[in-house]
């Protein structure tokens, strides 16, 4: 009899581990589970609901998780490139997804959307990559994160700001669409000119 209470014991613990783990989930993807169980129509008493579609709520992780990476990018670049046209772009990255980072979290609030507390994996590994690299390895390395990052970043806002449904988060990329560009444009002229 105690073999089997051991057992059971032993088998509650196992699950109780195994349901506690999300497994290899990145912020953004653990961000989008939470919003996914704020289900407006039979989970709302539970979790708040969410007043967004699902693709909005996405929309919204992926522009948080960007936003959060240019500025650390921005924050490394200012610390390591000694290019002064890199330094006055990594500032103005800072300045400007700063600002629209904390414009997303006021809305997210309002809308109750789960936005991730950190990177995903994949900023993350580009984060850790550059801290490795030292000098014009750096900057270019940085430069050509930042035109990749733009680009996905413009097509993230024009997408939402076309297809959205959510007025407020389709207003915010609208609005944020033509500063992204203006950063592409710009940082397309710096690596134009480290050829």
């Amino acid at each position: 009899m105690k073999k089997l209470i051991y057992l059971v014991a032993i088998s509650a613990i196992t699950l109780t581990f195994q349901g506690c783990s999300n497994g290899s989930k990145d912020a953004k993807e653990t961000a989008d589970s939470l919003n996914k169980t704020k289900d407006t129509t039979s989970n709302v008493a539970a979790t708040g609901g969410i007043a967004v579609e699902k693709s909005d709520a996405q929309f919204a992780t992926k522009a948080a998780v960007g936003g959060m990476a240019e500025v650390a990018l921005g924050k490394l670049a200012l610390e390591k490139s000694s290019n002064a046209k890199i330094k006055e772009f990594a500032n103005m990255m800072v300045n400007d997804h700063g600002k629209a980072n904390a414009d997303l979290m006021a809305i997210a609030k309002t809308k109750n959307i789960t936005l991730p507390a950190v990177v995903d994996d994949e900023h993350q590994k580009k984060m850790d990559d550059l801290k490795l690299k030292k000098g014009a390895d750096f900057d270019k390395a940085y430069v050509d994160a930042m035109v990749d990052g733009h680009e996905k970043t413009l097509t993230l806002m024009q997408d939402e700001a076309k297809n959205g449904t959510d007025s407020v988060l389709k207003t915010f990329a609208a609005h944020t669409a033509p500063i992204v560009q203006t950063h592409l444009t710009a940082i397309k002229k710096i690596h134009d000119s480290m050829k």
